[in-house]
Protein backbone atom coordinates (compact mmCIF):
# COMPACT_ATOMS: atom_id res chain seq x y z
CA UNK A 1 0.00 0.00 0.00
CA UNK A 2 1.16 3.64 -0.92
CA UNK A 3 1.56 6.80 1.37
CA UNK A 4 -1.38 8.01 -0.68
CA UNK A 5 -3.60 4.79 -0.45
CA UNK A 6 -3.04 4.69 3.06
CA UNK A 7 -3.87 8.03 4.14
CA UNK A 8 -7.15 7.75 1.62
CA UNK A 9 -8.04 4.79 3.92
CA UNK A 10 -7.98 6.65 6.94
CA UNK A 11 -9.68 10.12 5.54
CA UNK A 12 -12.11 7.57 3.80
CA UNK A 13 -13.02 6.32 7.28
CA UNK A 14 -14.26 9.80 8.57
CA UNK A 15 -10.56 10.70 10.43
CA UNK A 16 -8.68 13.90 9.97
CA UNK A 17 -4.72 13.47 9.85
CA UNK A 18 -2.10 15.35 10.75
CA UNK A 19 1.73 15.28 9.85
CA UNK A 20 2.23 13.36 13.00
CA UNK A 21 -0.65 10.48 12.21
CA UNK A 22 0.86 10.67 8.56
CA UNK A 23 4.30 9.93 9.93
CA UNK A 24 3.82 7.34 12.16
CA UNK A 25 0.93 5.37 10.28
CA UNK A 26 2.95 5.20 6.99
CA UNK A 27 6.05 6.80 7.10
CA UNK A 28 5.02 9.93 5.17
CA UNK A 29 7.48 12.95 5.87
CA UNK A 30 5.71 15.09 3.09
CA UNK A 31 2.04 14.85 4.44
CA UNK A 32 1.14 17.85 2.09
CA UNK A 33 2.19 16.30 -1.32
CA UNK A 34 -0.15 13.39 -0.56
CA UNK A 35 -2.61 15.60 0.34
CA UNK A 36 -2.01 18.03 -3.30
CA UNK A 37 -1.72 14.89 -5.24
CA UNK A 38 -5.32 13.63 -3.64
CA UNK A 39 -6.27 16.83 -4.62
CA UNK A 40 -5.64 16.13 -8.16
CA UNK A 41 -7.01 13.26 -8.68
CA UNK A 42 -10.25 15.15 -7.91
CA UNK A 43 -10.92 14.52 -4.20
CA UNK A 44 -12.25 17.01 -1.80
CA UNK A 45 -10.27 17.43 1.25
CA UNK A 46 -10.58 20.41 3.67
CA UNK A 47 -7.90 21.76 5.75
CA UNK A 48 -8.23 22.70 9.58
CA UNK A 49 -5.55 24.64 11.25
CA UNK A 50 -5.09 23.55 14.72
CA UNK A 51 -3.44 25.69 17.55
CA UNK A 52 -1.69 23.09 20.14
CA UNK A 53 -0.89 24.40 23.35
CA UNK A 54 2.46 25.68 22.85
CA UNK A 55 0.75 28.01 20.60
CA UNK A 56 2.32 26.57 16.83
CA UNK A 57 -0.01 25.72 14.76
CA UNK A 58 -0.72 22.22 12.73
CA UNK A 59 -2.35 21.23 9.71
CA UNK A 60 -5.61 18.76 10.21
CA UNK A 61 -6.84 17.11 6.90
CA UNK A 62 -10.58 15.73 6.53
CA UNK A 63 -12.68 14.81 3.31
CA UNK A 64 -15.62 17.25 2.97
CA UNK A 65 -18.64 15.53 4.60
CA UNK A 66 -20.22 15.29 0.35
CA UNK A 67 -17.41 12.96 -0.51
CA UNK A 68 -17.63 10.81 2.83
CA UNK A 69 -21.18 10.01 2.18
CA UNK A 70 -20.80 8.39 -1.22
CA UNK A 71 -17.76 6.35 -0.17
Amino acid sequence: MTQTQWILARLKDGQQITQMDALNGCGCFRLASRINDLRNAGHDIVTENRTLPNGKVIAAYSLKQKELATC
